[in-house]
């Protein structure tokens, strides 16, 4: 198919969820991605953060076409050695008291299965999330996630849920009682714009867990694995939650979802509660067995703090050039938000993808980037640079 084809038949059959952008990506390479016209993007989308090791990591793709001459499928009722390696070098690198692993296909899998642990562990229904947090689509996952564009079209959803403010300690201990289950966070809320929790705030969230008996379960679908200049996000503000949920990069580009838990919570399951059909699948633990193996021994979660510095003083010194346009910048290791006074973020994204860069919008007025960990430095400088261009337009 030639891209007008492909258009033509996503455009008839596809169900529209999504806003299209009018290019058909066909194949990419580390932070690159090229179109059907042979167009070449420097790719700050990286599948919502999903390409963490970049586009067909040579090592992620061997292990990947390796065990598809081996076996495919092969449900949790077997063992079988890719799960039994994932596993292992996921335990490995979580903290000591994190020793329970389930796996399933998605972010939204992992936290609706952290859901499920909470209640069975507490035998409480209640649950407590915060404002701007964005948790996944299914009906559970979207109980906790605040923003009610994505909610109101589903109401009723699961009942219980209290939203406060994040980084609000106050809110927080008003809430948070004896028939909460958990506690849910995003240690940095990447949907909601990179807003990074304050100091102090998620050491407060631990305490009010422990002092009421409520689990704390921290969703790091997007932080975890390196983003953010350390391993797991928490690791910044040395607090551990009872519940892990991981996605996205953990697959190196394929579908697989890991909830990550503590030998206490694990105890209050048994066989038959909680299930998956294709997760834990051999080819997907494969990619997330290499992919762990990659950034573990290249730690690169050092080189995501370093590339992040230099990301970050670069939007503060076009903030600080146009501050008429740009209200403020975030971001923590290779998560960065500009945030413009003005709803032209749409604008903003299609006039870079124009410029052969690709960026995300997370609302009118929040541009969002995402670079895979293995993104160069001429890279990061050439987005930079386009973003500068086209920020320095506006403001004169």
């Amino acid at each position: 198919m030639d891209a007008d084809q492909v258009r033509s038949v996503e455009d008839r059959h596809v169900i529209p969820f999504y806003v299209k952008r009018p290019i058909a990506i066909v194949s990419g390479r580390g932070a690159i991605a090229w179109d059907s016209e042979g167009r070449e993007y420097i790719d700050f989308v990286a599948g919502y953060g999903a390409a963490l090791l970049g586009h067909c990591h040579p090592e992620v793709v061997e292990a990947v076409k390796r065990q598809a001459e081996r076996l495919i499928n092969c449900p949790y009722m077997f063992y079988n050695e890719p799960r039994a390696e994932a596993v292992q070098r996921l335990v490995e690198a979580t903290p000591d008291s994190l020793t329970r692993v389930f796996l399933s296909n998605s972010g939204t899998e992992a936290v609706e299965c952290g859901l499920k642990l909470a209640r069975l562990h507490t035998g409480r229904k209640k649950f407590v999330a915060a404002v701007r947090g964005f948790h996944g689509r299914t009906m559970g996952s979207l109980s906790i996630t605040w923003n009610p564009h994505y909610r109101k079209p589903f109401e009723p959803l699961v009942p219980g849920v209290r939203h406060v403010p994040f980084g609000d300690e106050e809110a927080l201990k008003e809430v948070v009682d004896g028939d909460v289950a958990a506690v849910v966070l995003e240690p940095v809320q990447g949907e909601g714009g990179v807003y990074p929790a304050p100091d102090g705030y998620l050491k407060v969230a631990r305490d009010i867990c422990d002092d009421t008996g409520a689990l704390l379960m921290f969703d790091e679908v997007q932080t975890g694995l390196g983003r953010t200049g350390r391993m797991w996000a928490f690791e910044h503000w040395g607090v551990e939650p009872d519940i892990l949920c991981l996605a996205k990069g953990l697959g190196g580009g394929l579908p697989i979802g890991a909830t990550v838990t503590t030998e206490e919570v694990s105890k209050s399951t048994k066989p038959g509660v909680h299930g998956t059909t294709y997760g834990g699948n051999p080819l997907s633990c494969a990619a997330a067995a290499a992919s762990l193996r990659v950034i573990v021994e290249g730690r690169l979660w050092e080189r995501a703090s370093k590339i992040g510095h230099e990301i970050l003083n670069g939007l503060m010194g076009i903030r600080d050039e146009n501050r008429e346009i740009i209200r403020e910048v975030r971001g923590l290791g290779l998560m960065a938000a500009v945030q413009f006074r003005l709803p032209m973020a749409s604008d903003i994204v299609e006039e870079a993808m124009r410029m052969g860069v690709l960026l995300l919008k997370t609302s009118r007025t929040i541009v969002r980037m995402l670079p895979p960990l293995v993104v160069e430095e001429w890279q990061v400088e050439r987005v930079l640079n386009v973003l500068r261009e086209i920020v320095g337009k506006r403001g004169s």
